[in-house]
């Protein structure tokens, strides 16, 4: 490997990139943190306004779907523990394990066990909606009634600019649409591009291996950087739509892995001493 790719650019949130920055250091990367999604509590009132509401009745759903660490917290976050949750039968969906321990958590606050959560298995090709669908297909029963939880995209000032990132989990939606389930969504948070200082600007400019687990944030990286040259860089990406996204953006050194941090490590070994 190159040793210019000796430096590695986590580019997930700031609540998220601090655990990732800090074990590939523990690896013997020069890991730096530049997050290219900002994320917070919806600003639009009609937006918040929506997500109380469906917070105060979340158990009225059959099932919910986290697509997201962010999805769990920024939602389940905002329900109150209540006695009789453990009556109710909602199950709980993610897409992978990471958001699968996050909702465990945020669950046993609730009174509520990880025996609730379906998620894709731990040897799965990937950990994605379309891994999860087999998992979840048999309760996309006619009647059912599923909650979407996800984020809408904004611009930095909080006006909604339409988007909501996920084609695999609009797959899903509508698997679920066509076996009659009624399928709503609910916005938990807002999604926007980040403002960069200088020091960012220049870590941007400097070759490097970036880690993207968004095409969102390869697209605002592109907005900010619209006249780079990526050929000399190179991009880890947890699903190949994000590689799509990286290589119609310039990359051309792109490789995948499936998302969960041990198996971004062992990826990162792979291009670092190639076979």
């Amino acid at each position: 490997m190159p040793s210019r790719w000796s430096r590695v650019i986590v580019t997930r949130p700031a609540g998220e990139a601090g655990a990732w920055v800090a074990a590939l250091q523990a690896r013997g990367w020069e890991a730096h943190s530049l997050p290219l999604i900002d994320i917070g509590a919806p600003r639009d009132p009609q937006v918040l306004a929506r997500l109380r509401d469906v917070q105060a009745r979340w158990s009225h759903w059959d099932a919910l779907m986290f697509v997201s660490t962010a999805a769990v917290q920024h939602f389940l976050d905002g329900v109150l523990p209540d006695g009789g949750a453990h009556r109710t039968g909602t199950r709980f969906w993610a897409p992978g394990p990471g958001t699968a321990r996050t909702l465990s958590v945020a669950l046993q606050r609730l009174g509520l066990g990880p025996e609730r959560i379906d998620q894709p298995p731990a040897d799965a090709l990937q950990f994605d909606s379309e891994h999860l669908w087999p998992v979840v297909s048999s309760q996309a029963r006619a009647g059912a009634r599923l909650l979407v939880v996800r984020g809408v995209s904004t611009s930095a000032d909080g006006v909604p600019m339409g988007g909501t990132e996920g084609s695999g989990r609009e797959w899903l939606m509508e698997q679920c649409r066509a076996r009659g389930a009624a399928v709503e969504v609910c916005a938990a948070y807002e999604r926007h591009a980040p403002r960069w200082t200088p020091s960012d600007r220049a870590l941007a400019e400097q070759d490097a291996l970036w880690l993207f687990s968004s095409s969102e944030a390869v697209a605002h990286l592109r907005t900010a950087m619209p006249a780079a040259d990526w050929s000399r860089a190179g991009a880890l990406c947890t699903h190949e739509r994000i590689a799509a996204a990286a290589r119609a953006t310039g990359f051309v050194h792109v490789y995948t892995s499936r998302p969960s941090l041990p198996d971004v490590l062992v990826a990162l070994e792979s291009v670092r001493s190639p076979i």
